[in-house]
């Protein structure tokens, strides 16, 4: 059976493995339910997902994302400045450190981070809170991986 495809040699790797990929789909739908059960808001989880795109340089998940951090009630300027987060005052202490935290998660070779990462996430999150967080860098994190390597296109 010919798989979907990107020119070259870059198969959709959600498509080749339906099943993993549904499963996979499954876990993050999982994970976001009890992220939102923790307390935390669906625009707060969009902020990670769009700024672990932004880490991994993911075009299609950053297309996703960012028209969801949208809907969930983020305002274009902050999705504009999010790079930027640290220069400016328009995110709140729970959102600076969950996406430090979420820095941390897409790059733990960087260790000189994640510790100060860790702390300012005890300082204003509960264990399932900060736990919450991570799962939800993990899962876009590997969602990233497989756009990426898929090749998926932006349209």
């Amino acid at each position: 059976m010919p798989l979907s495809r990107v020119s070259g040699s870059h198969p959709y790797i959600d498509k080749a493995s339906p099943a993993s990929h549904q499963a996979f789909r499954r876990a993050a739908k999982a994970v976001h339910t009890e992220a939102v059960a923790a307390g935390l808001k669906p625009a707060l989880l969009e902020l990670v997902n769009v700024r672990v795109s932004q880490l991994n340089g993911c075009a299609f998940c950053l297309n996703v994302h960012i028209r969801a951090a949208l809907r969930a009630g983020e305002s274009p300027m902050r999705l504009g400045v999010l790079p930027g987060r640290r220069d400016t005052e328009v995110f709140t202490v729970r959102e600076r450190a969950a996406l430090s935290l979420a820095k941390a998660v897409t790059h733990p070779e960087e260790v000189a981070a994640l510790e100060p990462a860790y702390a300012a996430a005890r300082k204003v999150f509960t264990e399932t809170e900060t736990s919450a967080v991570i799962w939800t860098a993990i899962t876009i994190n590997a969602f990233n991986r497989v756009s990426v390597l898929s090749k998926h296109p932006v349209r």
